[in-house]
Protein backbone atom coordinates (compact mmCIF):
# COMPACT_ATOMS: atom_id res chain seq x y z
CA UNK A 1 0.00 0.00 0.00
CA UNK A 2 1.18 3.44 -0.74
CA UNK A 3 1.50 6.22 1.93
CA UNK A 4 -1.43 8.34 2.57
CA UNK A 5 0.98 11.06 1.35
CA UNK A 6 0.93 10.08 -2.69
CA UNK A 7 -2.33 12.56 -3.13
CA UNK A 8 -3.35 11.37 -6.17
CA UNK A 9 -5.42 13.58 -8.72
CA UNK A 10 -9.39 13.25 -9.44
CA UNK A 11 -9.36 12.23 -13.45
CA UNK A 12 -12.98 14.30 -14.69
CA UNK A 13 -11.95 17.60 -15.50
CA UNK A 14 -14.59 19.39 -16.39
CA UNK A 15 -12.97 22.21 -18.37
CA UNK A 16 -15.66 25.02 -18.46
CA UNK A 17 -16.78 25.49 -14.52
CA UNK A 18 -12.86 24.64 -13.37
CA UNK A 19 -15.28 21.94 -10.76
CA UNK A 20 -13.82 18.56 -10.28
CA UNK A 21 -16.59 15.91 -10.81
CA UNK A 22 -16.53 12.54 -10.94
CA UNK A 23 -18.05 9.77 -12.94
CA UNK A 24 -19.82 6.66 -10.86
CA UNK A 25 -16.78 4.02 -11.11
CA UNK A 26 -14.03 6.15 -11.96
CA UNK A 27 -10.54 5.99 -10.36
CA UNK A 28 -8.67 8.71 -8.52
CA UNK A 29 -5.77 9.43 -10.94
CA UNK A 30 -3.89 12.16 -13.43
CA UNK A 31 -3.27 13.25 -16.57
CA UNK A 32 -2.86 16.79 -18.27
CA UNK A 33 0.21 19.19 -19.55
CA UNK A 34 2.02 21.02 -16.93
CA UNK A 35 5.49 23.01 -19.15
CA UNK A 36 3.98 22.92 -22.92
CA UNK A 37 2.40 24.35 -25.44
CA UNK A 38 -0.72 24.43 -27.77
CA UNK A 39 -0.30 21.38 -30.38
CA UNK A 40 0.12 22.52 -34.56
CA UNK A 41 -3.52 21.23 -35.82
CA UNK A 42 -1.40 19.22 -38.35
CA UNK A 43 -0.02 16.98 -35.14
CA UNK A 44 -1.29 13.83 -33.64
CA UNK A 45 -3.60 12.81 -35.64
CA UNK A 46 -4.66 9.88 -32.83
CA UNK A 47 -4.97 11.90 -30.35
CA UNK A 48 -9.01 11.30 -28.66
CA UNK A 49 -11.30 13.01 -26.75
CA UNK A 50 -13.40 10.80 -24.10
CA UNK A 51 -16.67 12.40 -23.17
CA UNK A 52 -18.82 11.54 -20.57
CA UNK A 53 -22.20 12.33 -19.98
CA UNK A 54 -22.27 14.97 -17.25
CA UNK A 55 -25.70 16.47 -18.39
CA UNK A 56 -23.66 17.38 -21.48
CA UNK A 57 -21.01 15.58 -22.63
CA UNK A 58 -17.89 16.86 -21.31
CA UNK A 59 -13.81 16.14 -21.37
CA UNK A 60 -13.21 13.26 -19.27
CA UNK A 61 -10.12 11.55 -20.35
CA UNK A 62 -7.88 11.66 -23.34
CA UNK A 63 -7.35 7.95 -25.68
CA UNK A 64 -5.57 7.06 -29.26
CA UNK A 65 -6.92 5.45 -32.13
CA UNK A 66 -5.18 2.91 -32.46
CA UNK A 67 -7.31 1.06 -35.07
CA UNK A 68 -10.11 2.28 -37.41
CA UNK A 69 -12.55 0.76 -35.17
CA UNK A 70 -10.83 0.56 -31.67
CA UNK A 71 -9.67 3.36 -29.01
CA UNK A 72 -7.00 2.64 -26.16
CA UNK A 73 -7.65 4.66 -23.13
CA UNK A 74 -6.68 3.84 -19.78
CA UNK A 75 -9.42 1.23 -17.63
CA UNK A 76 -10.13 3.56 -14.44
CA UNK A 77 -11.69 6.11 -17.30
CA UNK A 78 -14.24 3.64 -17.40
CA UNK A 79 -13.92 1.25 -14.77
CA UNK A 80 -12.95 -0.57 -12.81
CA UNK A 81 -16.42 -2.32 -13.29
CA UNK A 82 -17.49 -2.50 -17.04
CA UNK A 83 -20.30 0.78 -17.41
CA UNK A 84 -22.97 1.55 -19.93
CA UNK A 85 -21.73 2.57 -23.48
CA UNK A 86 -24.34 4.97 -23.35
CA UNK A 87 -22.64 7.02 -20.81
CA UNK A 88 -19.34 7.74 -23.17
CA UNK A 89 -18.58 9.32 -26.71
CA UNK A 90 -16.01 9.31 -28.26
CA UNK A 91 -14.55 12.64 -30.09
CA UNK A 92 -11.90 12.33 -32.63
CA UNK A 93 -9.14 15.06 -33.04
CA UNK A 94 -10.12 18.22 -32.67
CA UNK A 95 -8.07 21.21 -32.13
CA UNK A 96 -10.14 23.04 -29.40
CA UNK A 97 -12.64 21.21 -27.74
CA UNK A 98 -16.77 21.21 -27.87
CA UNK A 99 -16.19 23.94 -30.87
CA UNK A 100 -16.99 21.40 -33.68
CA UNK A 101 -17.86 18.33 -31.81
CA UNK A 102 -18.97 14.97 -33.86
CA UNK A 103 -19.26 12.61 -31.09
CA UNK A 104 -19.27 8.72 -32.15
CA UNK A 105 -20.95 6.22 -30.41
CA UNK A 106 -19.05 2.71 -28.49
CA UNK A 107 -20.26 -0.27 -29.39
CA UNK A 108 -18.05 -2.75 -27.05
CA UNK A 109 -16.18 -1.43 -23.71
CA UNK A 110 -13.07 -3.93 -22.71
CA UNK A 111 -11.36 -3.55 -19.03
CA UNK A 112 -8.55 -5.56 -19.03
CA UNK A 113 -9.55 -8.18 -16.29
CA UNK A 114 -6.80 -7.46 -13.83
CA UNK A 115 -7.41 -4.06 -13.04
CA UNK A 116 -8.65 -3.35 -9.83
CA UNK A 117 -6.87 0.43 -9.49
CA UNK A 118 -3.86 1.93 -11.19
CA UNK A 119 -1.38 1.73 -8.76
CA UNK A 120 -2.01 -2.36 -8.99
CA UNK A 121 -1.58 -1.89 -12.95
CA UNK A 122 -3.37 -3.34 -15.83
CA UNK A 123 -4.92 0.43 -16.11
CA UNK A 124 -5.69 -0.04 -19.88
CA UNK A 125 -9.17 -0.53 -21.41
CA UNK A 126 -10.31 -0.77 -25.36
CA UNK A 127 -13.28 1.40 -26.83
CA UNK A 128 -14.88 -0.83 -30.04
CA UNK A 129 -16.35 2.39 -32.00
CA UNK A 130 -19.88 1.67 -33.62
CA UNK A 131 -18.63 2.20 -37.42
CA UNK A 132 -14.66 2.29 -38.98
CA UNK A 133 -13.92 5.96 -39.01
CA UNK A 134 -12.54 7.01 -42.42
CA UNK A 135 -8.81 7.30 -42.00
CA UNK A 136 -7.22 10.59 -43.60
CA UNK A 137 -3.53 12.72 -42.88
CA UNK A 138 -5.76 14.55 -40.23
CA UNK A 139 -7.44 11.66 -38.96
CA UNK A 140 -5.28 7.96 -38.23
CA UNK A 141 -3.84 5.64 -36.15
CA UNK A 142 -0.86 5.44 -33.84
CA UNK A 143 1.04 1.80 -34.56
CA UNK A 144 1.67 0.03 -31.70
CA UNK A 145 5.08 -0.97 -30.79
CA UNK A 146 6.96 -4.38 -31.07
CA UNK A 147 6.78 -6.41 -27.92
CA UNK A 148 10.70 -5.88 -28.18
CA UNK A 149 11.07 -2.40 -27.60
CA UNK A 150 12.00 -1.12 -24.41
CA UNK A 151 11.73 2.96 -25.00
CA UNK A 152 14.99 3.78 -23.09
CA UNK A 153 15.86 7.26 -21.16
CA UNK A 154 16.69 9.54 -24.15
CA UNK A 155 13.56 8.56 -26.43
CA UNK A 156 12.09 11.58 -27.91
CA UNK A 157 8.61 10.92 -26.75
CA UNK A 158 5.75 13.69 -26.00
CA UNK A 159 2.66 13.58 -24.00
CA UNK A 160 -0.68 15.47 -25.70
CA UNK A 161 -4.12 16.12 -23.86
CA UNK A 162 -6.38 19.12 -22.96
CA UNK A 163 -5.47 18.31 -18.80
CA UNK A 164 -4.81 20.98 -16.06
CA UNK A 165 -1.83 23.65 -16.60
CA UNK A 166 -0.85 23.21 -13.50
CA UNK A 167 -2.15 21.38 -10.43
CA UNK A 168 -5.37 22.88 -9.42
CA UNK A 169 -5.31 25.55 -12.74
CA UNK A 170 -7.48 23.96 -15.95
CA UNK A 171 -7.15 24.54 -19.25
CA UNK A 172 -8.59 28.07 -19.97
CA UNK A 173 -11.22 28.78 -23.00
CA UNK A 174 -10.76 27.91 -26.63
CA UNK A 175 -8.85 24.88 -25.01
CA UNK A 176 -6.56 23.67 -27.30
CA UNK A 177 -4.75 20.33 -27.44
CA UNK A 178 -1.30 20.85 -25.51
CA UNK A 179 1.51 18.76 -26.12
CA UNK A 180 5.10 18.61 -23.76
CA UNK A 181 8.06 16.57 -24.74
CA UNK A 182 8.88 14.48 -21.36
CA UNK A 183 12.18 12.45 -20.66
CA UNK A 184 11.87 8.80 -20.44
CA UNK A 185 12.89 8.05 -16.78
CA UNK A 186 14.02 4.47 -15.84
CA UNK A 187 12.03 1.68 -13.90
CA UNK A 188 14.06 1.14 -11.38
CA UNK A 189 15.01 5.30 -11.42
CA UNK A 190 11.61 5.84 -10.87
CA UNK A 191 11.03 3.47 -8.46
CA UNK A 192 13.52 5.24 -6.04
CA UNK A 193 12.56 8.61 -6.60
CA UNK A 194 8.62 7.46 -5.40
CA UNK A 195 10.11 5.90 -2.29
CA UNK A 196 11.43 9.24 -1.65
CA UNK A 197 9.96 10.64 1.05
CA UNK A 198 7.86 7.90 1.78
CA UNK A 199 8.06 5.03 4.64
CA UNK A 200 7.28 2.16 1.91
CA UNK A 201 10.39 -0.45 2.18
CA UNK A 202 12.56 -0.07 -0.61
CA UNK A 203 11.56 -3.88 -1.40
CA UNK A 204 7.87 -2.89 -2.18
CA UNK A 205 7.97 -2.32 -5.64
CA UNK A 206 5.71 1.02 -6.41
CA UNK A 207 6.59 1.46 -10.36
CA UNK A 208 5.59 -1.91 -11.42
CA UNK A 209 6.89 -4.11 -14.66
CA UNK A 210 3.96 -2.76 -16.49
CA UNK A 211 4.27 0.49 -16.06
CA UNK A 212 6.28 3.20 -17.58
CA UNK A 213 8.04 6.37 -16.21
CA UNK A 214 8.62 10.20 -18.19
CA UNK A 215 8.32 13.66 -16.91
CA UNK A 216 10.48 16.04 -14.54
CA UNK A 217 9.59 18.72 -12.09
CA UNK A 218 9.09 20.93 -15.37
CA UNK A 219 7.35 18.89 -18.00
CA UNK A 220 4.61 16.66 -17.06
CA UNK A 221 1.02 15.43 -17.54
CA UNK A 222 -1.56 16.19 -15.02
CA UNK A 223 -5.36 16.62 -14.07
CA UNK A 224 -7.47 15.98 -16.69
CA UNK A 225 -6.97 13.50 -19.20
CA UNK A 226 -5.69 9.71 -18.50
CA UNK A 227 -6.24 7.55 -20.68
CA UNK A 228 -4.01 9.66 -23.50
CA UNK A 229 -0.94 8.15 -25.30
CA UNK A 230 2.67 8.88 -24.43
CA UNK A 231 4.07 8.79 -28.59
CA UNK A 232 7.45 8.32 -29.05
CA UNK A 233 9.30 8.00 -31.78
CA UNK A 234 11.81 5.13 -32.84
CA UNK A 235 13.77 4.60 -36.49
CA UNK A 236 11.74 7.55 -37.69
CA UNK A 237 8.08 5.89 -36.41
CA UNK A 238 5.89 7.40 -34.10
CA UNK A 239 4.55 4.00 -31.09
CA UNK A 240 2.44 4.25 -28.42
CA UNK A 241 5.05 3.61 -25.58
CA UNK A 242 2.63 4.63 -23.07
CA UNK A 243 -1.10 5.32 -21.57
CA UNK A 244 -1.38 7.86 -19.13
CA UNK A 245 -2.04 6.18 -15.45
CA UNK A 246 -1.25 7.70 -12.28
CA UNK A 247 1.33 9.47 -10.60
CA UNK A 248 1.61 12.19 -7.53
CA UNK A 249 0.35 15.56 -8.38
CA UNK A 250 2.04 17.07 -11.70
CA UNK A 251 5.62 17.98 -12.09
CA UNK A 252 6.48 17.64 -8.52
CA UNK A 253 10.28 16.69 -7.88
CA UNK A 254 10.77 12.94 -8.03
CA UNK A 255 7.74 12.24 -8.71
CA UNK A 256 7.66 11.20 -12.75
CA UNK A 257 3.93 10.44 -14.39
CA UNK A 258 3.64 6.79 -14.59
CA UNK A 259 1.75 5.12 -17.54
CA UNK A 260 0.59 2.07 -18.69
CA UNK A 261 3.45 0.08 -20.60
CA UNK A 262 1.49 -0.61 -24.06
CA UNK A 263 4.08 -3.25 -24.94
CA UNK A 264 3.22 -5.50 -21.64
CA UNK A 265 -0.30 -5.76 -22.74
CA UNK A 266 -0.12 -6.38 -26.91
CA UNK A 267 -1.21 -10.03 -26.39
CA UNK A 268 -4.38 -8.82 -24.70
CA UNK A 269 -4.92 -6.09 -27.10
CA UNK A 270 -4.66 -8.06 -30.17
CA UNK A 271 -7.07 -10.68 -28.50
CA UNK A 272 -9.61 -7.70 -29.83
CA UNK A 273 -8.24 -5.39 -32.22
CA UNK A 274 -6.85 -6.88 -35.50
CA UNK A 275 -3.43 -5.68 -37.09
CA UNK A 276 -3.73 -2.75 -38.81
CA UNK A 277 -0.71 -1.38 -41.33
Amino acid sequence: MLSPMLSLLMLALPLLSGVVHTVPGLALERAGIVGGQEAPSSKWPWQVSLRCNFNFWMHCCGGSLIHPQWVLTAAHCVGPNIMSTELFRVQLREQHLYYRDHLLPINRIIIHPDFYKPQDGADIALLELEDPVNISRRIHPISLPPASETFPSGTPCWVTGWGNVHSGEALPPPFPLKEVRVPIVENHLCDANYHTGLSTGDNIHIVREDMLCAGNSRRDSCQGDSGGPLACKVRGTWLQAGVVSWGDGCAQPNRPGIYTRVTHYLDWIHCYVPEYP
